[in-house]
């Protein structure tokens, strides 16, 4: 299916299997009180409302809302690189900054930027041991995305991060997902948010607000950050839409995480009865997990386009592929959709997947 195909395919469904299901601009605009209370360039309004709940929810004494994450964690590396004298920012080999921001670190920033570890699995500190420079930082998303929604045990992480200050390194939490990752953890966000001297907290992924985030830590860092927002080009002449957006779904999904969480382990549990699938990792950590599925490329669209078309159900237009063009990858977010499932049904959708139309059966 090309974009246009899966856009007009998934507007016709009823039902979804990943996320918070059918999006919409009435939706998103639903979410927008008519009593909100506009910003001035970022000053004052709903805006400056949701930088102090952010503050009080992640237990930090302020936060910076800014348009995008990908310029909030560059503006708070530089920050921080720049208050230490270095240049070095150590992160796991799949961190956004790495994969999906087109070195810009470097060539915006001037920073550098190290990955340690393997990219198949968890950071450890027997990783960091191995790093002789002084970083200025060491980045720490959670969970980490790429691998499945994986997190490592807490007191492992807290150690990680006493190596970093124990070098004179900030500590900077890629909380993108930390709503999710507190519920795994069976912590509050705080609590997650704690042993990081900043964080950074998304708002249009699991709580599926518009396009937005915080930036939390201490005021004097938190001020220099919201300097370089407005030199970034962050500061827009009104950013109340999305702040208000965010508190709005805040109110309505942050109580609905353990949820998520907790019908992920359900769904996984269920998926072991399902020839050909496979789950990564196994318990889920958080609300995520990754799927493989023993089905070839072309077979996966056919059989997603079926549920699409005869079902009404919306799964994923297409699969990421693997090693072995024998298996595929989804990744499944358990949000709202799910919740209107029985496990088990969700787990017979993606079981149908699997299915070989070459032999007109399942494996």
């Amino acid at each position: 299916m090309d974009d246009e195909e899966a856009r007009a395919l998934r507007q016709r469904c009823t039902r979804f299997v990943h996320g918070h299901g059918r999006d919409s601009a009435a939706a998103a605009l639903a979410d927008i009180p008519a009593d909100t209370e506009p910003d001035r360039y970022g000053a004052g309004g709903v805006v400056a409302a949701l930088e102090r709940r952010v503050a009080e929810l992640l237990d930090k004494p302020a936060a910076v809302f800014f348009p995008s994450g990908t310029m909030a964690q560059q503006v708070t590396l530089r920050v921080h690189a720049e208050s230490r004298g270095r240049r070095t920012v150590v992160f796991h080999p799949t961190c956004h900054l790495k994969l999906h921001e087109d070195g810009a670190l470097e060539r915006v920033q001037g920073l550098i930027g190290r990955a340690v570890g393997d990219a198949q699995r968890l950071l450890t500190l027997d990783d960091l041991k191995a790093v002789a420079e002084p970083p200025a930082a060491l980045l720490i998303e959670l969970p980490q995305r790429e691998i499945g929604g994986q997190q490592p045990p807490f007191e492992e992480l807290r150690e990680q991060l006493a190596w970093a200050r124990e070098r004179g390194a900030a500590t900077h939490l890629d909380g993108a997902r930390i709503w999710e990752s507190a519920a795994g953890y069976q912590r509050t966000p705080a609590e997650v948010a704690e042993p990081f001297d900043t964080a950074y907290v998304s708002f249009y992924k699991g709580i599926g607000a518009l396009p937005g985030c915080c930036v939390a830590g201490p005021g004097d860092v938190l001020a220099q950050v919201r300097e370089w927002r407005k030199r970034m080009g962050g500061t827009l002449f009104a950013l109340w839409p999305n702040a208000a957006s965010a508190m709005s779904c805040l109110d309505r999904r942050l109580p609905l995480m353990p949820a998520y969480v907790q019908t992920a382990r359900a769904v996984a549990d269920a998926l072991h009865a399902v020839d050909g699938v496979r789950v990564v990792p196994d318990p889920p950590q958080t609300h995520m997990m990754h799927l493989l599925l023993d089905v070839s490329s072309e077979d996966f669209v056919v059989n997603a386009r079926r549920l699409a078309e005869q079902d009404g159900v919306w799964t994923w237009p297409k699969a990421m592929p693997t090693l072995d063009p024998r298996v595929q990858k989804v990744e499944l977010a358990i949000g709202d959709a799910a919740l209107e499932w029985d496990v088990k049904e969700v787990a017979e959708m993606i079981g149908r997947l699997c299915i070989s139309n070459d032999a007109k059966s399942t494996p």
